[in-house]
């Protein structure tokens, strides 16, 4: 069989491969080559400015062409790393042997070659160029689409910011609120949880085999190891230095990032399933697409496809995300290798939320307000205006107002007439009376417009 978008195992790599796009350089193996050829470049640039004796710094046109070797790095180069990798069994090696061999007719670089991969493990490598992975995919991927949905969301909450709609706890009509307001309660969430994904320090370690610079100090010993490490991940490669690892880096910053990228993605998950429930209320209408189908038999259905795509994308992407939260930080004794294949599925779990964030967002976009639909709704829900009225009779110390409200309209059919003709026989002062009376549903929404518009 043909390897195509049809024959793939992965729907990230078939059905939805060009909404991938942007993540799959950055998430793939290519991008895992990518990120170590950057690593291995870098660190071999800081060896030649650290004062050893057998490496003097390297010219500033070599180390140019030594960048440019990550700048232009492309495909037929991914292809010829593991060409080598067929030999030595070992993709980190493979990297080291394919940065040599660019080596060839550049004297100064063939007199230094064996500093390439100077005292690492390949899990110096490895880490390192894990978190510049994510860092690329959190900065150029994630956290735009995040972004973009918020605003999208931000901008609903205004704009609808005074539209009253009927509240529903457990299911029943419940005191009014406004669609702003809600779509601004999603906001809020959204922040906080978004705050979190970009905060998280992205550590990585630079210290040997197990985590101690015991061939580095074997080969230099009054050379200043931790400090040199920590420059070269700080200042070189832009991530946070972690001091205290065994052979590989933890991973307690992955598991902190893919919880807080579980959190946004739970929030979307709760917003596209009330979504879902207005739309099949009647509150929002869905524009149509010319050519699309609702269904193979029934010509008038208008599916909420974008929102259940949506949640779909994003409980797969927390299945995943977790696992990788609470399987990563767990190595026996100084390491072993499950991490490594657990890691290869980074890309997966993030693409299954940049893929609920695209349909999420396809879905705002397709959303129309029906405010006559809110409207009716709101007019044959008096009974929501119990709460107000008993509230009201209990500041002016009438008798039992919480129970004479229940009796009045608990399980009762509820009209704007028999509401009024209740306040009309209190003994209330006047001008409350009047107050109540002109109160109604779609008006008793408290601060939900002013709240919706501050978001």
């Amino acid at each position: 069989m043909t390897i195509s978008t049809l024959s793939t195992l992965s729907p990230l790599d078939g059905r939805y491969a060009a909404r991938m796009t942007a993540l799959r350089p950055l998430m793939s193996e290519f991008g895992l080559m990518h990120r170590r050829v950057q690593v291995e470049v870098e660190w071999f640039i800081a060896l030649s400015d650290a004062g050893f004796a057998e490496f003097a710094p390297l010219a500033e046109a070599t180390r140019g062409y030594l960048r440019s070797l990550v700048h232009r790095f492309g495909d037929a180069d991914a292809r010829a790393i593991k060409d080598i990798e067929k030999t030595t069994n070992h993709d980190v090696k493979a990297v080291e042997y394919w940065i040599k061999s660019k080596f060839k007719g550049h004297a100064e670089l063939e007199a230094a070659a064996e500093f390439v991969h100077f005292a690492c493990t390949s899990e110096d490598i490895n880490n390192t160029s894990h978190a510049l992975m994510l860092k690329a995919a959190r900065e150029q991927v994630l956290l735009p689409a995040l972004d973009a949905v918020l605003q999208r969301l931000r901008t609903m909450a205004h704009a609808l910011a005074e539209l009253p709609m009927l509240s529903r706890t457990h299911g029943q009509t419940a005191s009014p609120t406004t669609v702003g307001k809600e779509v601004a309660n999603v906001v809020a969430r959204l922040e906080r949880a978004r705050e979190r994904v970009a905060g998280v320090a992205l550590l990585a370690k630079m210290n040997g085999a197990v985590g101690n610079f015991n061939a580095h100090l074997a080969a230099y010993p009054s050379f200043n190891w931790e400090a040199f490490s920590r420059k070269v991940v700080e200042q070189r490669l832009g991530l946070a230095f972690n001091a205290y690892t065994i052979q590989i880096e933890p991973h307690d910053y992955m598991a902190e990032l893919f919880d807080a990228l579980t959190r946004c993605d739970t929030i979307l998950i709760d917003w596209s399933r009330d979504v879902w429930g207005y739309i099949s209320l009647g509150y929002f209408k869905q524009r149509l697409k010319e050519g699309e189908v609702g269904s193979s038999t029934m010509p008038h259905k208008v599916n909420p496809i974008d929102f259940e795509n949506a949640e779909g994308n994003f409980g797969l992407a927390n299945a995943l995300l977790t696992h990788l939260a609470q399987k990563l930080p767990v190595s026996r004794w100084q390491r072993d290798l499950t991490d490594s294949t657990v890691l290869r599925n980074m890309g997966v779990a993030i693409g299954y939320a940049v893929l609920g964030l695209d349909s999420l967002a396809k879905g705002l976009d397709k959303l129309e307000v029906n405010a006559a639909a809110l409207a009716a709704d709101l007019d044959g829900a008096w009974e929501v205006m119990a709460e107000a009225i008993q509230t009201v009779m209990r500041r002016h110390g009438l008798p039992e107002p919480y129970e004479q409200l229940k009796a009045f309209t608990r399980g009762q059919p509820m009209t704007r007439e028999l509401m009024q003709g209740f306040i009309a026989g209190l003994a209330l002062p006047e001008a409350e009376k009047q107050r109540l009376l002109v109160m109604t549903p779609a008006s008793y929404t408290g601060m939900a417009a002013a709240l919706a518009r501050r978001v």
